[in-house]
C-alpha cells in the first residue's frame, strides 16, 4: 500500500480508502459532484501530488549505434498483419541526443506513413513496408518547424479529415507548450509551428492531445514549487481549447481563439474542485458543436466527465460542472514485476504509472472509450481496465478489465472504428513460468501485446480472438540507470505512453505503437564499446479485421445478441479480473 492513497479528511476523521471510497465519502461524491465540502481537507492522490523526475539521462558515455541487436520486420500472420521496429535507445545517440528515459514512446498512422516521437527523436517509416525514411534529433525537427529547443513529452495525431499532421509537445521552457502542424499529407514535408505558455513559472507536465470538428484540445498538469502556503507541487490543471481553424488553415498554425480552463489546487484549501488529473480530450467525428473530457479524480477512485460547450468558438466556449462515473471499485496500480529469477525478492520495481487515462479516448456513434490501469481489489497484479461510456448521459455501458494470471497489465491504448471494432493494446508482465511450476519457460519477459473486440448493440465490448503477443522484450529484465549484472537503481522507469491509430487509409486497420526492452549495450550482445547500460526499444504493430472492416448493421445486431451473449460469458469466466 502506498500511504496516503485515495485518502481525504472529514472534519477530524481520516478515511483510508483502498480503491473504493467509504459508503460516506461515496455519498458525500455523489451529492456534491466537482466540489467537496467546506468541512472537508482535499488530499490529493499522494502519487499526483508532486512531478516525476524529468527523463533520466543514463550514462552520457554510453553511446554506442551498433545495431546488431536491431529486429527484423515481423510478420505472423492472422489479425496481427505485420510489425517493425521503431526508435529505440541505441537511435538517440544517432542524433546526439541523451538517453532518455522513459521514451514517451508516441506515434500515429497516416495515408502512406506511420510518424513515431520519443524523447529525443522523431522518425518517419513507410506504413506498408516499415522502412525508415527519416531519423532526426527532437531539437531538429522543432527547429524544422521554426521553434527553438524541445523538452520532450511530444504527442502526435493524424488529422484525416484535413490530411494533415499535428504534434504538441514541451519547448524550451517546459512552461511553453508548442504545436506544430504539417502543410499537406507527407509528414516529411514541410511544417509550421507555434507555441504558448501552459503555466507561467512552472511546469505544464503531461501535454495530452485530441481533436474533434470543433477544437484541438490539450491538457496539462501544473506544477510548481512547494511552500507552506501550498504545500505540493501540484498547481491544479488546463484545459487548453484552441478552434481548428486557427491551427488548420492554409496560413501558418496560430493560437487565435485560445480559451484556457485552469483549474487551480492548493493543498491546505477546501474548496478545491475536481476537474481530474491528466485531462484528455475526446476525439471525435461527431458533429456536435460541444466537446468533451474525461480525466481520473483527484480525490476518489473514479474518473470524471465533463462537456466543452461551443468548443470552436474562442472566448465563447464554456464548460459544464464535472461528473464522476461512478464506476466499479479498484485500487491505483502498484509497480509491475520485473520477470528474471535473478532479481532478488522485490520485483515489483517497473513503472506502471497510476490510474490518470494515459492514452488517447475516442468517441464513435455516441459512445466514449477509455482506459486506465488499475488494481482490482483483492487482486496483487496490475489490470487495464476499459470504460465505454454513454456519450450523451454519461452513464457506464460497459467496464472490464484485462487481465489474469502471474502477470501486470498497464500502459494501454486504444483507438476504435466507424464499426465499433476497436484494439486494445498494451504491456504484460510477470514472473517467468519456471518460477511458478518449475517446467523452465520463460514467457514472462515484459511484452507488447493487443486483443481486438467488437461493440455490440448495447455499447458492451466482446473480444474476438485470442491474445496477440506483437514484441516480446529481449531480456528479462529492465534497469534504468544501472548498469548490466548490478541492482536496478530506483524506480524503472517505462513508457510513459503507448498509442493506436486507426489507418485513414483503411478503416480495419489499425497501428499500435509500445515499449520493450532491448539488449544491453556491451560487446557481448553485439555493441562493441558498450558500457553495459539497458537499452529500450520501440514496436510498431498493424494489426487487420481480416478480410472485411465492417461488421453486422444494426439490424442484424439483434439476431446475434443471444450468441454474443454466450460468447462474452464465456471470456468473462477466462478473464479472472472482470469487473463485476
Amino acid at each position: 500500500m502506498r500511504s496516503g492513497r485515495l485518502a481525504f479528511v472529514a472534519g477530524v476523521a481520516v478515511a483510508a480508502m483502498m480503491g473504493a471510497t467509504s459508503a460516506s465519502a461515496q455519498v458525500l461524491k455523489n451529492n456534491v459532484q466537482s466540489q467537496l465540502p467546506p468541512s472537508a481537507a482535499n488530499t490529493i492522490k499522494s502519487y499526483f501530488a508532486n512531478k516525476n523526475p524529468n527523463p533520466t539521462i543514463q550514462l552520457a558515455g554510453d553511446v554506442s549505434t551498433d545495431t546488431n541487436g536491431a529486429s527484423s520486420l515481423f510478420s505472423p500472420g492472422g489479425t496481427y498483419a505485420f510489425g517493425f521496429e521503431g526508435i529505440t535507445q541505441y537511435d538517440l545517440a544517432k542524433v546526439g541526443r541523451p538517453n532518455f528515459i522513459p521514451p514517451d514512446t508516441m506515434g500515429a498512422v497516416g495515408k502512406t506513413q506511420y510518424l513515431e516521437s520519443s524523447n529525443g527523436a522523431f522518425a518517419v517509416f513507410d506504413k506498408t513496408t516499415g522502412a525508415q525514411t527519416s531519423l532526426v534529433s527532437d531539437t531538429a525537427w522543432w527547429a524544422t518547424a521554426g521553434q527553438t529547443g524541445a523538452n520532450g513529452d511530444n504527442r502526435v495525431m493524424y488529422n484525416a479529415e484535413a490530411d494533415r499532421w499535428i504534434a504538441v509537445g514541451f519547448g524550451a521552457s517546459v512552461a511553453d507548450l508548442q504545436i506544430a502542424v504539417s502543410d499537406t499529407s507527407d509528414a516529411l514535408g514541410g511544417w509550421k509551428s507555434t507555441k504558448f505558455t501552459g503555466f507561467a513559472g512552472g511546469t505544464a507536465d503531461y501535454p495530452t492531445l485530441a481533436l474533434d470538428k470543433n477544437a484541438v484540445y490539450i491538457g496539462t498538469n501544473n506544477f510548481g514549487v512547494a511552500t507552506a502556503a501550498s504545500p505540493t507541487q501540484f498547481k491544479g490543471t488546463t484545459l487548453n481549447v484552441i478552434p481548428l481553424s486557427s491551427l488548420f488553415s492554409n496560413a501558418a498554425p496560430t493560437t487565435s481563439g485560445l480559451k484556457q480552463f485552469t483549474t487551480g489546487f492548493n493543498a491546505l484549501s477546501s474548496t478545491n474542485v475536481d476537474n481530474g488529473f491528466a485531462i484528455q480530450g475526446v476525439n471525435s467525428q461527431s458533429n456536435s458543436a460541444n466537446g468533451k473530457a474525461v480525466a481520473a479524480s483527484l480525490f476518489f477512485a473514479d474518473n470524471v466527465v465533463y462537456d466543452i460547450n461551443n468548443a470552436g468558438s474562442g472566448a465563447g466556449a464554456s464548460t459544464t460542472a464535472a461528473q464522476y462515473t461512478n464506476g466499479s471499485a479498484f485500487n491505483s496500480p502498484l509497480a509491475a514485476h520485473q520477470p528474471s529469477a535473478a532479481i532478488p525478492a522485490n520485483r515489483q520495481i517497473v513503472s506502471a504509472l497510476d490510474e490518470r487515462i494515459s492514452s488517447s479516448v475516442y468517441e464513435e456513434k455516441g459512445k466514449i472509450y477509455y482506459l486506465t490501469t488499475v488494481q482490482q481489489p483483492g487482486d496483487t497484479y496490475n489490470s487495464v481496465r476499459y470504460t465505454v461510456l454513454d456519450a450523451a448521459t454519461n452513464a457506464i455501458l460497459d467496464e472490464g478489465s484485462i487481465g489474469g494470471g502471474a502477470y501486470d497489465y498497464f500502459q494501454g491504448s486504444l483507438a476504435v472504428n466507424s464499426f465499433g471494432q476497436l484494439v486494445i493494446a498494451y504491456n504484460r508482465s510477470g514472473l517467468q513460468q519456471a518460477d511458478l511450476d518449475g517446467n523452465g519457460l520463460s514467457d514472462g519477459n515484459i511484452a507488447f501485446m493487443a486483443r481486438t473486440f467488437y461493440t455490440n448493440a448495447a455499447g458492451k465490448l466482446i473480444q474476438s480472438g485470442g491474445e496477440l503477443m506483437l514484441k516480446q522484450s529481449l531480456v528479462d529484465d529492465y534497469h534504468n540507470g544501472s548498469l548490466f549484472g548490478n541492482p536496478s537503481a530506483g524506480r524503472q522507469r517505462w513508457g510513459d505512453y503507448s498509442a493506436v491509430s486507426l489507418d485513414p487509409s483503411n478503416n480495419g486497420r489499425f497501428y499500435a505503437i509500445g515499449q520493450f526492452a532491448r539488449e544491453y549495450n556491451l560487446p557481448q550482445f553485439g555493441h562493441p564499446g558498450g558500457t553495459g547500460g539497458s537499452r529500450w526499444g520501440t514496436w510498431i504493430a498493424a494489426i487487420d479485421f481480416g478480410g472485411s472492416a465492417a461488421v453486422p448493421e444494426p439490424m442484424s445486431w439483434a439476431m446475434m445478441i443471444l450468441g454474443f451473449g454466450a460468447v462474452g460469458s464465456l471470456i468473462r469466466r477466462r478473464r479472472a479480473t472482470l469487473a463485476a
